[in-house]
Formats: C-alpha cells, sequence, structure tokens
C-alpha cells in the first residue's frame, strides 16, 4: 500500500527522556516524516500542540509534571487528532485506562522501531484515509487528485460520474454501498431511475481498472445489493 501521503503529516512526540526523543525523531525520520514536533513535558505537550496542529500524538504515560491520561483529558479539550500512548507499563489497567479515554494504540518499551512505524501508518491510515490520493487495486492505481488510472504501461481518464464511482466506493472500503447510496452520490437527491446508467458507469471503470473485466477482483458486484471496492492490502 502507497504510504507517501502520511509522511506529510505533521507528528508530535511527547516524552521527558531526551535520549529517547531523539531516539524516536531520528526513527521517523528515517523512515520518511519531516515535520516533527518535540515536547518533554505536558506543559510543552499542550503548547506544541496548540502551535503546531499536529496530524498525530506519541504521548508518553509518565511525565514530571501531568500523567499521560490527564494530559491526553486536556488535549482533548481543543483537539480530535489520533493519540498513541508509548509507555513502560505493561498493565492492563493502564492500557484500558488509556483506550478508555479514547487513545488509538498503546505501544509498550521497549519497541522495534519497525512496530513503531507499522502502528503509525496503521492509525494514520485509519484517521485520514480520505487524503490519500492513489487507490492501489489488484491491476492499477488510481489517482484521484488527477483522474487517473495507471495500469500496465496505460493511463485511463476518469470521467465526473467514474471519479465519483471510484472515490465514494474508495471512502468505504470493503463496504457493500447500495445501488440507492451510489445513484445518490452521483445524481443528487432523486437518484430513481439511474439504476442502469449505474451499471453502465461500473461496465466503463471496469474497463479501466480490471485486467480482466468480465472477471472483476476490484469492483466486486454483491448480488441483490450493490458494489463494494476491494483494495491492495
Amino acid at each position: 500500500m502507497d504510504n507517501s501521503f502520511l509522511y506529510t503529516k505533521t507528528l508530535l512526540l511527547v516524552d521527558d527522556e531526551l535520549d529517547l526523543l531523539k531516539m524516536l525523531s531520528d526513527i521517523l525520520k528515517d523512515a520518511g516524516f519531516q515535520k516533527i514536533l518535540m515536547a518533554a513535558t505536558g506543559k510543552e505537550a499542550v503548547a506544541e500542540a496548540k502551535k503546531g496542529k499536529p496530524d498525530l500524538i506519541i504521548l508518553d504515560v509518565m511525565l514530571p509534571d501531568k500523567d499521560g491520561f490527564s494530559l491526553m483529558e486536556q488535549l482533548r479539550s481543543f483537539t480530535d487528532v489520533p493519540i498513541i500512548f508509548l509507555t513502560a507499563k505493561d498493565e492492563a489497567a493502564d492500557k484500558l485506562a488509556g483506550l478508555g479515554l479514547g487513545a488509538d494504540d498503546y505501544i509498550v518499551k521497549p519497541f522495534l522501531p519497525q512496530e513503531l512505524i507499522l502502528r503509525i501508518y496503521a492509525v494514520l491510515r485509519r484517521s485520514y484515509k480520505e487524503d490519500n490520493p492513489l487507490v492501489v487495486l489488484d491491476g492499477c492505481t488510481v489517482d484521484f487528485d488527477r483522474a487517473e488510472v495507471y495500469k500496465g504501461n496505460e493511463i485511463f481518464f476518469l470521467t465526473a460520474k467514474e471519479h465519483m464511482l471510484l472515490k465514494t466506493l474508495a471512502r468505504n472500503e470493503g463496504k457493500i454501498i447500495t445501488v440507492d447510496a451510489l445513484c445518490e452520490a452521483l445524481w443528487g437527491d432523486n437518484p430513481f431511475g439511474y439504476e442502469n446508467s449505474l451499471n453502465a458507469h461500473v461496465r466503463r471503470v471496469r474497463e479501466k481498472i480490471e485486467t480482466d473485466p468480465s472477471n472483476p477482483k476490484s469492483l466486486i458486484t454483491i448480488k441483490g445489493l450493490g458494489y463494494k471496492l476491494i483494495m491492495r492490502k
């Protein structure tokens, strides 16, 4: 899966161990992230979160002026960005407390750098999946910003309706979208009578995205219900 859009996100690291902060920053920069903020106390974290507006916060539970759970509640008063707790405590009560407050993940020290990166990828993809202009399917890549499909050495251009159809399905990856819901997305509040037109658009989209349009692996028909899009993992 393409992760390039994730590297545009700003990350805030909060930990009172300065050596660990530098190590985390180096790990993230090596992975491709460039916008990294750092804070060693709860007070600094609040200030950086307000000023820098990070897209994700990695938050240590144990800080010199405030525990991470209290800090998270304070952060939640003005931002709803995803938060990953980072702590040396491997206790179920702590984990449940953090997740109960709305944390998106929980990583226990010591950890492998690759584990941290993969957790960050997963949280960012869940939280900002609609930001990704590129969708990788079984036989092609779709660039929504350019309305183009790249299949082998060929480029196919999407019409406005085809773009809207694919975008609607991509926003709900793996979920069944009913015929009525797709017609409403393409033709507005009065979608009745457009089913044949929708079927025609589906056929044309399959010709552009599928290796074998008669045996689709990405844009799947769910008989009697609607359609779903399967992305390549």
